[in-house]
């Protein structure tokens, strides 16, 4: 059932679902791969996932746990980020935020997405 209300569980399960996809994806998953593995309950994904909760309940929330800076470990790998993973990464996350949340939510979130992807994406000039 999907939900109109945010909170840090779902946005747990947002997070898990997401990255569940990413890794099986083509294009985007063996960066992550390569950078955190292959396995979703090692140790060095628990911490990414744990911290993408974080900051997206940062957002969402208005809570503080979130401490670290969004775009600085992408520009330890840019050289493997494009337009096309950003795109991507988009579509996965939009196709996972429509299994968890009512439209008017997802949206939210999109809207709040696509503007990092957006800022990231000139910032690495990659555009």
């Amino acid at each position: 059932m999907l939900t109109d209300t945010v909170t840090k569980e779902n946005l747990n399960k947002l997070v898990l679902k997401f990255y569940a996809k990413v890794v099986k994806d083509d294009l985007i998953g063996p960066i992550f791969i390569d950078i955190l593995g292959k396995d979703l309950k090692g140790d060095v994904w628990k911490t990414h996932i744990e911290l993408l909760t974080n900051f997206w309940a940062a957002i969402a929330l208005g809570e503080t746990n979130y401490g670290g800076s969004p775009f600085a470990p992408h520009i330890q790998f840019k050289e493997r980020l494009s337009v096309e993973a950003f795109d991507r990464w988009m579509k996965l996350f939009f196709e996972t935020l429509n299994t968890i949340y009512e439209p008017q939510v997802a949206q939210q979130f999109l809207a709040r997405a696509k503007n990092i992807a957006g800022n990231f994406i000139r910032n690495l000039r990659l555009a």
